[in-house]
């Protein structure tokens, strides 16, 4: 009997429905409270998930097989670190050309 091949799509779709679960759960654990945004964004995302296996409908926004686009994935992280109380990384400075020696 072949062992069937687990359904890269179907396992897609439960990661990230664990991950936006997750971040949800983070933030009401911790007492962080989401801006209005980003519980949309929460709940939408979600509903796109469940209804289409996948929350974008652009393939150019994501990689094939994925159920997030890249930045849809950047906000999750983003709202996740939120609830866990990470502070932002420091933006770096801008270059800057030394003065010629002279």
């Amino acid at each position: 009997m072949k062992r069937k091949l687990p359904d890269q799509k179907a396992a897609a779709k439960r990661a990230a429905l664990n991950a936006l679960k997750r971040a949800r759960r983070l933030a009401d654990k911790a007492g962080v409270k989401l801006s209005d945004w980003e519980g949309e964004f929460l709940g939408s995302v979600a509903d796109r998930v469940k209804t289409y296996g996948r929350a974008f409908g652009d393939p150019e926004k994501g990689a094939p097989g994925q159920a997030l686009s890249a930045m849809q994935t950047v906000k999750l992280k983003e709202i996740a670190a939120k609830a866990k109380g990470e502070k932002k990384a420091l933006a770096r400075a801008p270059f800057r050309r030394r003065k010629a020696e002279g």
